[in-house]
């Protein structure tokens, strides 16, 4: 048998070892590089995962960071690429879809934290800021999510005939309107208070409730209703 051979038979045999520990056990016992290597195995087939798995635990400081790296940061680490990438980014996505499907079960959004959580799997990781409306029903209940626009927030690109063209196609009882802050600070700027201000007094004359506005980020947020801006 060739070195060759044995490595393969080695590495396969440390995937299925991985492999049912977890079918066996769950994530209990698991380090944090053993869980982006479980993930790393299903989009590379004949390849070792170990170490690309520990430089990533390494590079994004924990498994939190690496399960919430973008695409193109995750492929800054040597070996993983856009086949190998496979594992995590669909873990990200069914995150989102989960996040998502939380609300929109005709579950009232009463809490800031569950609006944010939705969020921050939706647009947090995003590099540029998103601004976003959250259409709700007369009981707090999502009716739907809209990506208003993309880019610096100010209040040519975030006007009111945009935001309550939408709100008022999809019958909005009220609204909650969010974007992200990709330098990782949650704290409203002057700008972000004023747009809102100006959106809260346009949602009056149409009749409309702002509920709030949540500005977040991959891993924290911050409400504007909660510190008494709207």
């Amino acid at each position: 048998m060739t070195t060759g051979s044995k490595d393969l038979r080695k590495m396969e045999g440390h995937r299925k070892r991985l492999r049912e520990r977890f079918l066996s056990g769950g994530l209990d016992g698991f380090l944090d590089y053993e869980i982006v290597e479980l993930l790393l195995t299903l989009g590379t087939p004949r390849k070792d995962c170990k170490q690309m798995a520990k430089e990533a635990i390494q590079k994004f400081k924990g498994l939190r960071g690496v399960l919430e790296a973008s695409f193109e940061e995750l492929q800054e680490i040597k070996g993983i690429g856009p086949s190998n990438v496979f594992g995590i980014k669909l873990f990200q996505a069914i995150s989102e879809r989960y996040a998502k499907e939380k609300i929109s079960k005709k579950i009232p959004l009463t809490s800031s934290a569950l609006v944010a959580d939705f969020l921050r799997q939706k647009i947090g990781r995003e590099k540029k800021e998103h601004f976003f409306i959250l259409i709700l029903d007369s009981h707090n209940c999502l009716i739907k999510d809209i990506d208003i626009s993309v880019g610096t927030l100010n209040a040519n690109l975030v006007h009111p005939r945009e935001v309550f063209k939408e709100a008022i196609r999809f019958s909005a009882a009220q609204i909650i309107i969010a974007h992200n802050h990709p330098s990782g600070d949650p704290k409203a700027s002057p700008d972000d208070v004023a747009i809102t201000r100006r959106l809260e007094e346009a949602a009056k004359i149409f009749g409309i409730e702002l509920l709030d506005h949540i500005i977040v980020t991959k891993d924290s947020f911050s409400s504007l209703k909660e510190q008494g801006l709207i």
